[in-house]
Formats: structure tokens, C-alpha cells, sequence
């Protein structure tokens, strides 16, 4: 629960010292998975796919967009939202998050190890990413938010630094920079471009954006403008940081057979010591680090709210909703469904680290996410377009039609990756 603030900031200076919310999606939604993608794209086509990274953050911030508005216009958390679509959504929600919350727990954890112990090699990736989680755990279970926006603003930082400085480092083309601006489908390129445009920070977390907006202090439909500034300052972030890798693919890699998987980015590090000196290898490997570990701390505390809030709204009274008052007394980071999150993210996906080469969790955490996506869209689509927000909040032509195109794209994406599964 936070103090909340009376009014809004007037203009820009003022909407950027304010800036937090978004920040934390854009950061927690972009991991080491996400880079490697970008940079084998690069690698394989150069310049050429530039237009879908930036389509892409386009998408996500329709999609982060419409759910802070949803919370800032109706009154009501998305999860309230979702109730009053039926009981089904809630069910979805629910199996939803205890499997991902499983697989991605490991995940998070082993992408957060490597760079670790490729800095300091006395303890195995398996360990490391143990600290990392019990790191996670620690912050997220005795922090509040604002200790944990400013942690998380720091660490995009340092992000920002590295990622962006290797870019620099390799020398970018900008002629061929330029040119990738434009759509082009070179021949066995699509299945990058979905990956491109729909994969990059497009996680569950977009979810928790709304709550985040909440734990900062914002409320009612006069917050809109600042918290489109937010979301615009967090995706921009992010679609400078894929950009970055982009490059760095196709100046440094072109051509290369890439590892797949967080290991990739170790391979970037060797492929930096090997052409410019260890001293590029080292803060290339914090800045891996800070990637990593922004989803861990990202994903414990903000899914952690959503599932709480699922756990609240759960045990209504079917037709009762409540309003956002009522789940900050209820639910937020001191409820018991929170801290058990919290664990169930930690602990148990430990003892998915001895499998060392988990390939099939691997599997079923990009089916699951891509599941989810078209889930949020859609349901989007429904809520902000009905009697269930005000007029002032209702989306528009433009809203609409992006949201319309993710589904669809989301659609597609969660079908491949089904059949990829089964097949």
C-alpha cells in the first residue's frame, strides 16, 4: 500500500521525475532470451529486420497502454475485469500462473547464474542462480515498492550502459540502420519477425503494469497523461535496448552459427574478448547480469500482486465486484497469497536446476507464454470497449486496431509454438 499522491505533474519535466511503472514492465518483460533472439536475427539478416523491433514496441505499448488505463478509468484491477468476463478466465488465470510461475522461476533464476559464473567461475551456473533467487526472494518479500522501483531503475541503467555501449563499441552501419527502417521479408524470415514483433518483452508482467501504477499512487482518469508518459518512456527504453542487440548481430556476428538459448550471450562475451580485449567482456557480462536479474525481481513482485488479487477475487460473492480501495486492504504485498507467490517462485523451481539441461522446460515455458498474450489482447479488446469502463475510458480507433492486430499476431504465434510442442 502506498501514500497516495493528490495531483498529477504538469508537464514533461515533472511526468519524468515521476516515471517508474513502466520502466519496471519494459525491464522485467525483456530477459537474456529475448536479446539472444534479437541478435541471431541480426546475425542472420543484418539491418534487415530493424521495422519489426520497432512495430514491435509499437504493440507493447498499445497493450501496457490499455491496461493502465483500464485501472486508472474503472476503478477496478484487471483481475476484477477479468471476473465479470466469467469464472472461466479466472480458472485460466489461476492454472496459468501456478505452471508458469513454476517453469519461469527456474528460468529466471539459471539466465541470472550464467553471467555469474562466467565473472566468477568458483561456483557453478546452479548455485549462482540459487543466490540469485534467494537475492530475489530476500528483496521482494522485505522490500516495498519504492525500494524496488529504485533498485529496478538502477539496474536498467547499468542495462542501458552495456547494452548500448557494445552496440556503440562495434560501430553501427547507420546507412544500413536506416534502410532496415523500411518492411522487408527476406526469404525465411517470418518466423523472426513474429518473434521480433510479438516476443520481445511481451510477457505476463504487462499484467502487473496496472498494480504497479496503483503501488505508485495514481488514481482516476486524470493520471492518464502521466502514465502514458510512463509507458512511453519504459518501451522506448526497450526498444532501444533490442535495437542495440540488433546490431550488435549483425556487425559483430554476421554470418556466425550462434548458441541458442542465455548461453548465447556468453558467446557474444567471448566473441568481444577475442576482438577487442577482456576489459569488453567484463561489463558486457554485468550488463547480461542486470538483464537477468531485473526479470527475477520483476516477475517475483509484480506477478506476485496479480496473484494475490486472483486470490481475492476468487473468493467473492459471485456479481460483486470491488473496487481498488478494497484490494489494497485486502490483497497487495502484505497478504498471505503474495508471500506464498513469492515462495512458490523461489523454492520449488529449484530443484529444476539439478536437471542442468532442462530443454523441455524450456519448451513448455515458450508455450506457455505465448498463450498468454493473446488472452490479455482479447480481453482488452472486451473490457474497454463496454459499459464495464467509463466513456472517458473506452479505446478509440487507434486502440483498437493495434490491440486487434495483437491479437491476431498473438494468435498465430501461441498456435506455431502448440504445434511446435505436439510435433
Amino acid at each position: 500500500m502506498t501514500d497516495q499522491l493528490e495531483e498529477p505533474p504538469v508537464g514533461w519535466r515533472a511526468r519524468l521525475r515521476q516515471v517508474g511503472p513502466g520502466i519496471m514492465a519494459a525491464a522485467t518483460g525483456v530477459g537474456a532470451g529475448d536479446l539472444v533472439a534479437t541478435m541471431v536475427a541480426g546475425s542472420r539478416f543484418g539491418y534487415t529486420l530493424l521495422w519489426a523491433v520497432l512495430v514491435g514496441t509499437i504493440f507493447k505499448l498499445a497493450l501496457a497502454e490499455a491496461v493502465g488505463r483500464w485501472h486508472l478509468t474503472s476503478g477496478r484491477t484487471i483481475l476484477s475485469g477479468w471476473r465479470t468476463l466469467g469464472i472461466w478466465a479466472l480458472i485460466y488465470f489461476g492454472i496459468y500462473a501456478v505452471i508458469w510461475g513454476f517453469v519461469y522461476g527456474a528460468t529466471a533464476m539459471s539466465a541470472s547464474g550464467l553471467p555469474l559464473n562466467a565473472l566468477f567461475p568458483a561456483l557453478s551456473v546452479r548455485y549462482w542462480a540459487m543466490i540469485c533467487g534467494l537475492l530475489g526472494f530476500a528483496l521482494v518479500w522485505f522490500g516495498r515498492y519504492a525500494i524496488i522501483e529504485k533498485l529496478m531503475t538502477v539496474l536498467t541503467g547499468v542495462m542501458f550502459v552495456t547494452v548500448v555501449g557494445t552496440a556503440i563499441l562495434v560501430v553501427p552501419n547507420f546507412a544500413e540502420l536506416f534502410k532496415g527502417a523500411v518492411p522487408t521479408l527476406p526469404d525465411g524470415s517470418l518466423v523472426y519477425v513474429l518473434g521480433l514483433v510479438g516476443g520481445v518483452g511481451g510477457t505476463i508482467t504487462m499484467a502487473a503494469y496496472g498494480y504497479w501504477t496503483l503501488a505508485k499512487g495514481w488514481r482516476s482518469a486524470k493520471w492518464l497523461p502521466m502514465m502514458r508518459t510512463d509507458n512511453a518512456v519504459g518501451y522506448v527504453m526497450t526498444g532501444i535496448f533490442v535495437i542495440a542487440m540488433l546490431i550488435v548481430g549483425a556487425e559483430l556476428l554476421l554470418g556466425q552459427k550462434i548458441i541458442s538459448g542465455d548461453k548465447g550471450l556468453l558467446f557474444l562475451g567471448d566473441t568481444l574478448a577475442a576482438d577487442y580485449g577482456q576489459w569488453a567482456r567484463i561489463p558486457f557480462l554485468i550488463g547480461f547480469f542486470a538483464v537477468s536479474f531485473t526479470s527475477v525481481i520483476g516477475v517475483w513482485h509484480g506477478v506476485s500482486l496479480l496473484f494475490a488479487d486472483w486470490w481475492r477475487i476468487l473468493r467473492l460473492p459471485k456479481d460483486v465486484t470491488e473496487s481498488v480501495e478494497t484490494y489494497e486492504k485486502k490483497a497487495g504485498e502484505r497478504s498471505a497469497a503474495y508471500r506464498g507467490y513469492v515462495l512458490w517462485l523461489t523454492f520449488p523451481p529449484m530443484a529444476l536446476l539439478f536437471l542442468d539441461q532442462p530443454f523441455q522446460l524450456t519448451v513448455i515455458y515458450g508455450v506457455l507464454g505465448a498463450l498468454f498474450m493473446p488472452f490479455l489482447a482479447a480481453t482488452l479488446l472486451v473490457l474497454l470497449n463496454t459499459s464495464r469502463v467509463p466513456r472517458e475510458g473506452r479505446s478509440r480507433w487507434l486502440s483498437n486496431g493495434l490491440l486487434g492486430v495483437c491479437l491476431a499476431m498473438f494468435a498465430y504465434l501461441a498456435y506455431t509454438e502448440v504445434v511446435k510442442f505436439f510435433s
